[in-house]
């Protein structure tokens, strides 16, 4: 059998959602109690990991959008001067590619809720420049853009809004297609996202979701939601927050093996280009096995346990992320 430990640490791997903390916590440099630092990466021979400019939906009014829109830029630029020298930001596929080949951690911005562009479509190709590779477009509760998995009742929102994508959500896909950016369905009702999938002229992706049919929970995707992932050529990242990988079940009740049926039932119904793996460390994300960014390699070894190779791990461990990245940027290109 492959040693899974000698393979993890032969793959460039991309943990395509992360949190940080905000105001300004301990620094990415600094040995923390948070689930990842610099020196959780390098001892789990974590390559890379994309980490989110997160804003949460607040009122869909002037200040609430003005407010949403500079937390959002002071969390890029926050993101930008994490590595310190120490790791290197990088806002391409190319970019990722050469820190991994140099054997330097890969910092990769994102944004996490539309409601950050403050109901401003022309602002994409700022958080482009500013280096995020991708945007969620909602989070826990409606937005301008679209309606959510999770209506906020405290924010007025009932089940739906706007019957999936606004008018301003289609134009915000738009922008994202020119500017380069992966449109993230993660959070969005199935309306939305089935309608992100077909208006989007690139592949859309889940950068932290698990599987319905193994979970009922609002933020998994259904067999039909998996589906359109793959005829757009897009993917799901599935993701280690315990009550979307087991019904109601704490951390301590979740195992690796728990994780890999996920990851087993979406590469059996939608393909292993179609498949991936994040954690939603420092958000919610963790279980037993995956405590935090140190332990990634038990991954690994629970695909390799599964009977997966290296090819297929490969894929799942960035493989997959990196060659939609490339898409959706030569075609912006």
């Amino acid at each position: 059998m492959t040693d899974p430990a000698l393979l993890h640490r032969s793959l460039l791997t991309i943990d395509t959602h992360i949190d940080i903390p905000w105001p300004e916590g301990p620094g990415f440099l600094d040995r923390t109690g948070r689930k990842v630092d610099l020196a959780k990466m390098q001892a789990g021979h974590l390559g890379a990991g994309c980490f989110a400019a997160y804003v949460p939906q607040g009122p869909r009014t002037p200040e609430g959008h003005g407010a949403a829109h500079v937390r959002a830029v002071s969390m890029l630029r926050f993101i930008a001067s994490m590595g310190g020298g120490q790791a290197d930001v990088c806002s391409s596929s190319a970019a990722i590619a050469r820190a991994h080949a140099a054997g330097r951690i890969a910092i990769v911005p994102c944004v996490e809720n539309g409601h950050a562009l403050g109901g401003e479509a022309a602002r994409v190709a700022q958080f482009r420049a500013l280096g995020a590779v991708y945007m969620t477009l909602t989070h826990n509760g409606h937005n301008a853009l679209a309606d959510s998995s999770n209506p906020r009742t405290d924010l007025g929102d009932g089940p739906a809004m706007h019957g999936g994508l606004s008018a301003l959500g289609r134009e915000v896909i738009l922008e994202m297609n020119r500017n380069g950016m992966i449109v993230d369905i993660a959070h969005v009702s199935k309306d939305s996202m089935l309608q992100a999938a077909a208006s989007s002229r690139t592949p859309v992706m889940s950068t932290h979701s698990c599987v319905k049919a193994l979970c009922d929970n609002p933020r998994n995707l259904d067999d039909e939601q998996l589906d359109a992932l793959r005829d757009v050529g897009g993917m799901i990242n599935i993701t280690a927050v315990s009550g979307f990988l087991k019904a109601g079940a704490k951390p301590e009740q979740v195992t690796p093996s728990v994780y890999v049926d996920h990851i087993d039932y979406a590469v059996a119904r939608i393909g292993i280009d179609h498949v991936g793996i994040s954690s939603d460390f420092d958000g919610g994300g963790h279980f037993k096995g995956w405590e935090d960014a140190g332990h990634s390699a038990n991954m690994t070894r629970a695909l390799v346990e599964r009977g997966y190779d290296e090819g297929a791990i490969a894929k799942l461990w960035g493989g997959n992320f990196l060659r939609i990245l490339r898409v959706v940027e030569e075609a912006a290109a």
